[in-house]
């Protein structure tokens, strides 16, 4: 007995996601900058606290606590007065000694603390200067990340052909520059390969198919050919049509995967009603009402491609749906800066753990792989790759009661 073959493990889980929202305040984020300018100025700060101390032991020693340079042994009419201390005016020769020990004390203390408040004015006033310069220096040795950074961000936009060639000394940033422009060669040679076979195949695999596509037309218009010939015909005629809406569909989606750069304002809700336009008679065929209210919504992006997600959600809508009492209800709407298209349908149950498998290619709904006659399985792959290329994304939740909500966010 032959062993039962291994289910097919799920594909993953898309990886994409939006971006996420700026800070409140970017200019408290860690940066590198930041942590090396609180490094210079920390061991600043620790080198001067040090060098303070030790200055200030010093001085201590050489101001060092004792007996008076000078006694006053004998003498006639001694007269002391002091603007700082308080001497009397006259005594035994042991009392006047002891009083100018103690003013010569206070004296030391005087000028120990003075030289201490003193030397921290400078050292705060110098940590303040050290910052200031470490976090300029700091932003100096930086300037060739954010030269990378930034040539990164550009060729995030498919500008391959942009290059850090960064200049100076061969150190640890140059090694990382010329490494990001030898991938960025790489990268720029693969995507050009992969437009060249795009084009190639799209006229390769586009003309047989014609072909024989005229081949099919002519003889099925022979009104002399035997009924088995015309349904032989009739058949190989939509297996044909199937086949050049896959190959359709293949080169959309190798198309739609790079990002929009030349854009142009669309509203969401006319691209919404020409979707709707296209499919109300496959619609109308099924019994499924289609409804919902479109306001305007205007984007910058390419108006074919969004119009084929438009079709592509309502098609989907249309053709899995209840085949009674079915609807589809289509809205636009512009909100918190963003333009979003809702596409929501009645129909079978769809279980949650099926939501992230529908938008991966030749994906359906427990239904095969080949042999549907409700497409070819990539029209949830084009809708998103095409969200993406537009820096939005797409989402679908199961709706209570069975169907799917399909959402589309896209920036304004």
């Amino acid at each position: 007995m032959a062993a039962t073959p291994a289910p097919p493990t799920a594909p993953p889980k898309p990886a994409w996601a939006p971006k996420s929202a700026e800070p409140p305040f970017p200019w408290l984020r860690p940066t590198i900058r930041i942590r090396l300018t609180l490094l210079y100025g920390g061991m600043f700060m620790i080198a001067g606290i040090l060098l303070l101390s030790i200055i200030y032991l010093l001085a201590a020693q050489a101001l060092h606590a004792g007996s008076a340079p000078f006694k006053i042994m004998g003498g006639q009419n001694i007269t002391l007065s002091s603007g700082s201390c308080q001497l009397p005016a006259s005594g035994t020769f042991q009392e006047i000694n002891d009083a100018i020990g103690v003013c010569m004390a206070q004296q030391r203390q005087h000028a120990l603390d003075n030289l201490l408040s003193r030397s921290l004015l400078a050292l705060v006033g110098l940590s303040v200067i050290a910052f200031a310069f470490g976090y300029a220096m700091a932003g100096r040795v930086l300037s060739p990340l954010g030269r990378i950074t930034r040539t990164a961000r550009r060729v995030a936009g498919t500008d391959l052909t942009r290059r850090i060639e960064l200049d100076g000394p061969d150190d640890e940033l140059k090694e990382l520059s010329d490494t990001f422009d030898e991938m960025l060669d790489r990268l720029e040679r693969a995507f050009t390969a992969q437009q060249r076979f795009v084009a190639n195949a799209s006229h390769e695999l586009r003309t047989p198919l014609a072909i024989n596509r005229t081949l099919l037309e002519v003889h099925l218009s022979d009104p002399g050919a035997p009924v088995e010939l015309q349904q032989l015909g009739k058949t190989l005629l939509a297996t044909n049509e199937r086949s050049e809406q896959l190959v359709e569909g293949l080169l959309l989606l190798a198309r739609s995967d790079n990002e929009i750069i030349d854009r142009k304002p669309v509203d969401l809700a006319e691209v919404a009603s020409r979707a709707i336009d296209q499919a109300r008679t496959e619609a109308e065929a099924k019994g499924v009402e289609i409804r919902g209210e479109r306001a305007a919504a205007v984007v910058q992006g390419n108006g074919v491609l969004l119009e084929r997600i438009a079709l592509n959600l309502v098609q989907n809508a249309v053709r899995y749906n209840t085949p009674e009492d079915g609807w589809v209800e289509v809205v636009t709407a512009l909100k918190d800066g963003q333009a979003t298209l809702i596409v929501t349908n009645t129909g079978p149950v769809v279980p949650a753990y099926e939501i992230d498998n529908i938008f991966e290619p030749f994906r359906r709904l427990r239904t095969e792989r080949t042999g549907s006659d409700k497409g070819v399985g990539l029209g949830l792959s084009i809708a998103r790759s095409v969200a993406r290329a537009h820096g939005g994304r797409i989402i679908a939740e199961p709706r209570e009661g069975g169907g799917l909500v399909m959402r589309v966010t896209l920036p304004v």
